[in-house]
């Protein structure tokens, strides 16, 4: 029995859950479309009359199957902001992808650690804001938001969702662990052995998985992970510039950081303390942002596709609208190693 919550109005996915179709279906029956079966429009006639639904003229809704407006939900706080270069990425992609396919995108803002994150998100649906969501991290790795949307039958995708779930919405992303095993046998295959690891955000998986990573690979090289100097940054460069002097108190020769921007703020503070990179310590990052070809030197990195990631995402969330039953499936795509010249073999001795 589907769930409506006292005390607001119903909506178009109220009027889908209670009739047993999607919501397209919903929409056409509401248009008058003399295609839908018979027995399939007196059911949401009927839903319609007993949840006493009105139609809201200012609400987007379906045109011949195709949607008229998708929602991003990512993530902005005051420490970090919300212009990150990953978020500018998904955001260029996913405004590529709606351009070709003549839809509008809304980039919505939500503060991850806020208690009512959820409630905004709610609100949002029930005010007809989309017909279809994308959710960024860390909001992709949110189980609980992931039911509630689904059970508001909006059309849902996810980008970079950690393996938690990936099992309960369609979406895209790369395999962060492997990418920080992949990025730490690099560096021990040019023969590092002293590594610090600079971390982002709590409640960022993404970078917890890369760390995860890193220390598999060590405990493969024969290497205690515990050993590693580790200190937690906040993804961005100043956060980089910040923890570069925690790090290099426990002299590693190699310094993984689990985003680019960090990356950048580190090797900027390496400049600053007359540390030579990588000639003393060798610097590297994840995502491969634009910037990692401009600083100096030019950063060694894990390339994900972020721009085509946010693409396809789009592609993802249009199929589930357009066919709300089809299976659809998480998709992980392959990183590399870009090689720069901010890492190289450590100084003997």
């Amino acid at each position: 029995m589907p769930h409506f919550t006292p005390g607001r109005p119903p909506t178009i996915y109220d009027v889908a859950a209670l009739s047993g179709v999607g919501r397209t279906t919903v929409s056409r029956v509401l248009n008058g479309d003399a295609h839908v079966a018979e027995a399939t429009r007196e059911r949401v006639q009927a839903a319609v009359r007993k949840l006493r639904y009105r139609v809201n003229p200012q609400a987007r809704l379906l045109a011949g199957g195709r949607p008229h407006a998708l929602m991003v939900i990512y993530p902005v706080n005051d420490e970090v902001g919300p212009n990150t270069w990953y978020n500018l990425l998904i955001e260029s992609g996913a405004l590529r992808a709606c351009g070709k396919a003549g839809l509008q995108l809304i980039m919505q803002q939500v503060f991850p650690h806020s208690l009512s994150k959820r409630a905004r998100v709610m609100e949002l649906i029930d005010n007809h804001a989309c017909d279809g969501m994308i959710l960024a991290p860390p909001f992709s790795d949110d189980a609980e938001l992931i039911a509630m949307i689904k059970a508001r039958h909006m059309p849902l995708a996810c980008l970079a969702a950690g393996p938690a779930t990936r099992d309960l919405a369609p979406g895209v992303g790369i395999d962060d662990e492997a990418a920080g095993y992949d990025l730490t046998r690099y560096l021990l295959d040019q023969g590092h052995r002293r590594f610090a690891f600079m971390d982002g955000l709590k409640d960022h998986l993404s970078a917890s998985l890369r760390y995860a990573g890193f220390r598999r690979a060590l405990q493969d090289a024969g290497l205690d992970p515990d050993e590693a100097a580790t200190a937690r940054g906040n993804l961005t460069f100043l956060g980089g510039q910040d923890q570069l002097p925690v790090l290099l108190a426990q002299r590693p020769t190699a310094v993984i950081c689990a985003n680019d921007d960090m990356a950048a703020g580190a090797l900027y503070r390496a400049h600053q303390l007359g540390v030579k990179t990588p000639d003393e310590v060798s610097i590297v990052g994840f995502d491969d942002a634009p910037f990692t070809q401009m600083v100096w030197p030019p950063l060694t990195t894990i390339s994900q596709p972020v721009f085509a990631m946010a693409q396809r995402v789009v592609d993802i969330v249009v199929q589930v609208i357009s066919d709300p039953h089809a299976p659809v499936d998480y998709e992980l795509v392959p990183h590399r190693i870009v090689r720069r010249d901010s890492a190289a073999p450590p100084a003997s001795g």
